[in-house]
């Protein structure tokens, strides 16, 4: 006999299911805001009847009440996302009538309760707090219980904690990202950044390894970060994909000396073009990607090569007209073409921080719709709710067996460098061949 699916069940692998999807995560997340507010309502529905009863499914203990669960009608109610459709529970053998007090008749205001959703990513609110949404939203008689509450605002940040303190060691990666982006988490403080780190793994799946608050974005702030990567049991990756801060930079080497470096191309550009007219931009940005597209070359000292007599012919070009933006580029040069001497196949994923930027900016406008954060704790736990459903929905890379065997090599020769080959950027990486 097949399995019951709850539809509370249903709804979740619904949201799994979206977030597998290739979509774009700006329509991911709007579809994702829908479905949690079904979730949650279907979470009270569900919630009131076992409160009601006295007891779950299946439940044989002392009894409140008579009567048992029988199936489900439907229900659509009006909110601001739009009718959301729900699944009430049915009841028999009852000798009084059940009536959500939450989903009364005439319930349309849900401005509350899609705070109380987005809340229930952040995870920071207290029983009261939600109580009190609910509240404005539907008048003092229509309480939350604490059961509820208690329930729906601790899932998840007892899922961040696990997430924070899990071991690493069986975590392998060939390249690690690294991004910050700042969040005002503290009552009159000014915004502070959360650190970030996923990776791709040797068998080429994306994970999502670490979300922890900086204070600044200082060395000592990327290096206590880092450090917590290999507390953990991470091994230092191939290659490590950031953007330029200093401080992130100074920590990288100290953590991953052996590791190569990768400049976010994509900070770089935009580096670059803060720094020419705005009626030029235009045509900078075309001469800026054209520097790092279309190298016919194999992966290795000769693609380098390649990109880096663009380098010098941009500087050439454009060292009269813009020299400031020319100084941008050539800072760091040669960790803007460090990506070169991976497989081609992996070249414009592995050269920006990309994936994390995009969604960064739409957990910040999820905030935008709570209207405040409670705290550090709530921010970090939104912050990791959005990203941990995002990464289930990045794309992995390529790995045949030749890109396997020739990135194994490369880690080989960063881990055991001879004398001629110890300078990282003079790792002969021409090893590193795309799969025939």
């Amino acid at each position: 006999m097949p399995k019951r699916v709850s539809p509370t069940e249903k709804i979740r692998a619904d949201i799994d299911e979206l977030f597998a999807s290739e979509q774009d995560i700006a329509d991911v997340l709007e579809e994702l805001m829908r479905k949690s507010v079904r979730l949650v309502l279907q979470e009270v529905l569900e919630d009131e009847v076992t409160t009601w009863l006295g007891r779950g499914w299946n439940g044989r203990g002392d009894r409140e009440r008579d009567g048992q669960r029988n199936g489900y009608g439907d229900l659509t109610i009006k909110t601001t996302a739009g009718p959301v459709d729900l699944k009430r529970p049915k009841l028999r053998n009852t000798t009084e009538a059940f009536a959500s007090a939450v989903l009364g008749k005439g319930v349309v205001r849900t401005n509350p309760l899609e705070a109380l959703v987005i809340s229930a990513w952040v995870r920071g609110l207290s029983d009261r707090d939600c109580e009190a949404l609910l509240a404005e939203a539907l008048g003092p008689e229509a309480a939350l219980s604490k059961s509820t509450a208690s329930r729906i605002c601790g899932r998840l940040k007892t899922e961040f904690a696990e997430f924070q303190s899990r071991s690493l060691a069986d975590v392998e990666v060939d390249y690690l990202f690294l991004d910050g982006s700042f969040f005002k988490m503290h009552d009159g403080a000014t915004a502070e950044p959360v650190l970030v780190a996923y990776g791709i793994t040797t068998l080429g799946k994306p994970v999502l390894l670490a979300v922890e608050p900086g204070g600044d974005e200082s060395y000592d702030a990327w290096k206590d970060f880092l450090d917590g990567l290999k507390a953990r049991g991470m091994r230092p990756p191939l290659l490590v994909v950031t953007d330029g801060a200093p401080g992130l930079l100074g920590a990288i080497d100290d953590a991953f000396r052996t590791s190569l470096r990768q400049r976010c191309l994509i900070h770089r550009s935009r580096n670059v073009l803060a720094k020419v007219p705005a009626v030029h931009r235009e045509e900078v940005k075309t001469a800026f990607w054209s520097l790092f597209d279309d190298i016919d070359a194999e992966p290795g000292p000769r693609a380098v090569a390649i990109a880096q007599k663009r380098i010098d012919d941009f500087e050439k070009r454009y060292r009269k007209t813009f020299p400031s933006a020319v100084d941008c580029l050539l800072t760091d040069r040669a960790a803007l073409t460090a990506y070169l001497r991976f497989p081609a196949e992996h070249w414009k994923r592995v050269r920006h921080t990309n994936l994390i930027e995009r969604t960064f900016g739409e957990t910040r406008r999820r905030m935008k719709v709570i209207g405040r954060m409670p705290g550090e704790t709530s921010c970090l736990t939104l912050v990791w709710a959005v990203l941990d459903r995002a990464s289930g929905g990045w794309r992995g890379l390529i790995y045949t067996p030749a890109i396997t065997r020739a990135l194994t090599e490369l880690r080989h020769q960063l881990n055991h460098p001879t004398p001629a080959v110890a300078d990282h950027d003079n790792v002969d990486a021409d090893v590193v061949t795309t799969a025939a």
